[in-house]
């Protein structure tokens, strides 16, 4: 999977009625972080990478977060989540279309796209966050 092109996502956005269209930023790093609000190390993880989101050149990384409606216990408890907690876009998984493409075994996943498109890194749920911004890194 790893070099392989990235699906094209199209999903809507949690909090908005419109659909984010992953072409408009094919040119930038693109850092995709599949979630739930009943999940632990999501609670580790993510709080990491909203202080990331913070940080990043937005011109040359996009940093978006997806709920997985199929893993969650209501789709409203995954928005009162993003609600709360995440500043960076967020969008809603079809189920578990995108989460079940990039094979994910758990929660978070982070998958990180190239500026071509292609996939370029995949990190499970135990991954350490330094790992990830290394790879990031590693990109711009």
């Amino acid at each position: 999977m790893i070099n392989e092109k990235a699906p094209n996502l199209a999903l809507p956005y949690i909090d908005q009625s419109s659909v984010y269209d992953m072409e408009e930023d094919i040119g930038k790093v693109l850092v995709l972080t599949f979630w739930t609000s009943w999940c632990p190390d999501c609670g580790r993880d993510l709080p990491k990478k909203e202080q990331l989101y913070k940080t990043m050149d937005h011109e040359k990384v996009k940093m978006i977060t997806i709920n997985v409606p199929g893993r969650e216990r209501t789709l409203e408890e995954g928005v009162k989540y993003a609600e709360k907690y995440l500043s960076q876009p967020t969008l809603i998984d079809d189920g578990r279309k995108y989460y079940d493409y990039f094979e994910c075994q758990g929660v978070p996943t982070t998958i990180i796209i190239d500026q071509h498109g292609r996939i370029h890194d995949i990190f499970g749920d135990q991954a350490p966050f330094l790992e990830i911004v290394e790879s990031i890194g590693r990109l711009i």
